[in-house]
């Protein structure tokens, strides 16, 4: 073998001692996702829209992003556990989905790893972030102001029953979110004439006792507030508050989309789309300390007739016409 041929052969030897992940080629981002849910059910459009909107941004999946979820089953004391394991993976950026335990979790875990946190109901007031301007930590995403849209929720609900003075707000105990919402929460339920009632369910097996004490309690409706527990069982309170002829205001569509009578609250689509350009800018390079928090800008009434019907309430035409969509 002369000269020439013994170099290009040991060239290609050493070529193919290389492991594959080592080889020039374009770079992957790893991002951990964190979720309340169960794997099962954690394939709602909201995080699709993330999925999706990074797509148009550039990011292939098995080309250079690569997700590794992890899912607390509804429980949120497995969050922080779950959120360390991720962190432990060296991701580029971890990425909480839905609410605000699942945020605190992830902050908790890290001070290092980039965080994006979606739908967390009011990011200062739980010390998510210094201010929405400049997070000023390893920290962004998108939020709202919880206690302004139950102050419309409670408004849309006193439209359809004028004379309603006693509310219901089904929470969860455990989401910190809850304490300062519901406080703030009291003033526009006041000038509304309506005294607001905790309903805590912090387990699906709450569901049936904590309706009817709402009940004994002479609730007349209730405001359904955002809560994994919640939404993850939302066919089955729908239906139990159907039986029990309640009249409910939701925060997501999806339980008036299998029955229940309203929701009003921001575009899950619209929130996870904006999040996903954080994440977009951060993995350039940007740091989440100077990336404002995104606020929800917009918001959906619909509207179920044919639940309203079964109620025996008459929807106004004003608010008819107000509303995103009608289902008749």
């Amino acid at each position: 073998m002369d000269r020439r041929s013994f170099v290009i052969s040991s060239v290609g030897l050493l070529a193919a001692a290389v492991p594959a992940w080592s080889q020039p080629g374009p770079k992957v981002y790893h991002v951990g996702v964190l979720s309340p849910f169960s794997s099962s059910f954690d394939a709602p459009t909201s995080f699709e829209a993330f999925r999706q909107t990074l797509h148009e941004l550039g990011y292939v999946e098995g080309r250079n992003v690569a997700f590794e979820h992890r899912w607390a089953e509804e429980r949120f004391e497995r969050l922080s556990v779950l959120a360390d394991e991720l962190v432990r993976l060296r991701p580029d950026l971890l990425v909480s989905v839905w609410g605000t335990p699942t945020a605190l979790a992830s902050k908790r875990a890290t001070h290092t790893v980039p965080i994006v946190f979606n739908g967390v109901g009011d990011a200062v007031g739980v010390n998510l972030v210094a201010s929405l301007a400049r997070p000023g930590g390893n920290v962004t995403g998108s939020t709202f102001i919880t206690e302004q849209t139950i102050g419309k929720q409670l408004q849309l609900l006193k439209e359809i029953l004028p004379n309603i003075s006693r509310v219901g707000a089904v929470i969860n105990p455990v989401n910190p979110v809850y304490t300062p919402v519901l406080k703030a929460s009291q003033t526009p339920a006041r000038e509304l004439g309506i005294r607001l009632i905790e309903v805590n369910v912090e387990r699906v097996q709450d569901f049936e006792a904590a309706v009817r004490a709402a009940v004994k309690a002479r609730v007349e409706g209730l405001v359904v507030l955002r809560d994994p527990v919640l939404i993850a069982n939302q066919s089955r309170l729908v239906a139990l508050l159907a039986e029990m002829r309640l009249p409910a205001m939701y925060g997501v569509r999806d339980c008036v989309d299998i029955g229940g009578l309203m929701s009003y609250g921001p575009s899950l689509t619209e929130m996870y789309r904006r999040a996903a350009h954080l994440a977009d800018k951060i993995l350039k390079g940007a740091k989440p300390a100077t990336l404002p928090v995104e606020q929800s800008t917009t918001f959906e009434l619909v509207i179920n007739l044919k639940t309203a019907k079964a109620l025996g309430l008459t929807i106004p035409p004003s608010l008819l016409l107000r509303a995103d969509q009608v289902i008749e």
